[in-house]
Formats: structure tokens, sequence, C-alpha cells
């Protein structure tokens, strides 16, 4: 199945292993997610994290959540 979320913002942990997206749903809605992806495995990037059932009203509430749940990330932001 096909992703339908629309990433809009994407912030990589140093060694580009792990990541965290920002994204908006087709409904409108925003949320957040912590997804890492082994070199050795070709399947790709999994969620890490499991905050993408979240449902936020705007992408700057999404971003303020992932800096209080996700230590890294809050540090990538400044």
């Amino acid at each position: 199945m096909a992703h339908t979320n629309k990433v809009i913002h994407s912030v990589n942990l140093d060694g580009d292993f792990v990541c965290v997206d920002i994204f908006q749903r087709p409904d409108g809605t925003f949320g957040f997610d912590e997804f890492r992806r082994d070199p050795e495995d070709g399947r790709g990037w999994y969620s890490i994290g499991h905050y993408g059932s979240q449902v936020f009203a705007d992408a700057e509430s999404a971003i303020l959540e992932a800096r209080n749940s996700i230590g890294w990330f809050q540090d990538k932001q400044g």
C-alpha cells in the first residue's frame, strides 16, 4: 500500500540512519514519527517511535510535540 501522507519536514540524526518526519495527512491534519533504517536491510525506513497516530491541527503543533517527545530532535532544532 502506498503512503498517502505528505512529508513536509524531515530531519536526520547524524549518520542518516534515524530521522523524524513531520507529515500532513489527506484530511489536512498533521503528525510526526521517528524512523530508522539499517543499511544491511533493504526494506527501508520503519517506525521506531510509533507516534504516527497522534493528530495535530497544524504543523507547528506536531513539531512542538516531536521536540518534547524525541530528545535528539529537540537538540537538532536548536
